[in-house]
C-alpha cells in the first residue's frame, strides 16, 4: 500500500496532464518472464514538477520513455489529456544525463535544432528563423550563455554543454519535459547551479515537469510531489508532496522541513 505525506495532491493542483493507469512491464525470455513494474498509478497536474527517485532498475527511465511514446506501455496505459499514449509525442522535450549536443553545429544551432524537426516549426522555421533565433538567444541568456553562441560542443564544459541541452528541450515551447538525469554527470557545485536554471525555466515556460534522479536533494529542490518506486517489481511505496516555497534557494536545503522530508525519502527508499 502507497504511504502518502499528504500536502496536496496532483489532481487538487489542477487539470490532470499525465494520467498512469495500472502500468505494468514483462518481459519474457528464455527464462522465467521479469516482471519490472508492477500495477503503477499516479496522476500528474497540468504544470506540476514531479520526480520518481528509487532504485536501480526499478523501471524509472522506462516510464519516461513510456511518455514520449518511444515505448507505448504494454500493458496498462499513460494519457496524455485523456488520450492514450501510442506514439510519438511531438510536444515534449528531453534532457538526458548525456547531452548529446551534434559536433557540427554551434550552440546556437544545437539549441535550434527542435525547430527544424518538429512540426508546426519545421514548415515555419525558415520564413521565421529571425524570430526563432531570437527566442533561442533569449534562452540561453537565460542560463548563462550569451557569449557562446558560436562555441561548438567541445570547447563548452559539461555544465555549459548541459545548460545548452535543457535550453534545447524547451525551446519549441513543449507542454512535457522530461529530464532522465541531466545532472548526474556533473560536479556537486555545477549540479546546484543548474537546479536553480531548471526551477527557472520551468517556471517561466509553465511546462508539465517528469525528472528521474537518484539525487533526493534535487528532487526536494525541483518537485512538486515526489514517488519513491521499490525494487523490481516495482511498485510506488511512497507519495511526498513537497510543501517548499517557490522560488526555492539553495538555503531551504539546510532547513529542518527540507531534513525531515529528505530523511523520509532515505527512509523509505531503504526499506524498499
Amino acid at each position: 500500500m502507497v504511504e502518502t505525506h499528504a500536502i496536496a495532491s496532483a489532481t487538487a493542483q489542477g487539470t490532470s496532464a499525465l494520467d498512469f493507469r495500472d502500468i505494468r512491464l514483462t518481459y519474457s525470455g528464455k527464462g522465467a518472464p521479469l516482471t519490472v513494474i508492477d500495477h503503477i498509478s499516479f496522476r500528474v497536474a497540468q504544470g506540476e514538477f514531479v520526480s520518481l527517485v528509487g532504485p536501480s532498475g526499478c523501471g524509472k527511465t522506462t516510464l519516461l520513455r513510456m511518455v514520449s511514446g518511444l515505448n507505448p506501455a504494454a500493458e496498462g496505459a499513460v494519457y496524455f489529456h485523456g488520450q492514450p499514449i501510442t506514439g510519438p509525442l511531438k510536444n515534449i522535450g528531453i534532457a538526458f544525463q548525456n547531452p548529446v549536443l551534434l559536433p557540427w553545429r554551434n550552440t546556437l544551432n544545437n539549441v535550434l535544432l527542435p525547430l527544424e524537426v518538429v512540426q508546426p516549426h519545421k514548415r515555419r522555421f525558415r520564413q521565421n528563423r529571425a524570430k526563432y533565433v531570437e527566442s533561442a538567444q533569449h534562452l540561453l541568456a537565460t542560463v548563462g550563455l550569451s557569449n557562446f553562441h558560436h562555441h561548438y560542443p567541445w570547447q563548452l564544459s559539461g555544465g555549459m554543454r548541459q545548460r545548452a541541452s535543457l535550453c534545447r528541450a524547451l525551446i519549441h515551447q513543449p507542454e512535457i519535459l522530461l529530464l532522465d538525469e541531466p545532472f548526474a554527470a556533473l560536479d556537486a557545485f555545477t549540479r546546484e547551479e543548474m537546479w536553480g536554471l531548471t526551477q527557472n525555466l520551468w517556471q517561466q515556460t509553465g511546462c508539465t515537469a517528469l525528472l528521474v534522479t537518484h539525487d533526493l536533494r534535487e528532487a526536494l529542490y525541483l518537485s512538486d510531489t515526489i514517488y519513491v518506486l521499490g525494487p523490481r517489481p516495482s511498485t510506488i511505496v511512497y507519495e511526498l508532496a513537497v510543501n517548499l516555497p517557490r522560488p526555492r534557494t539553495l538555503d531551504m536545503c539546510f532547513t529542518d522541513t527540507f531534513h525531515h522530508m529528505y530523511t523520509e525519502l532515505r527512509r523509505h527508499i531503504q526499506r524498499s
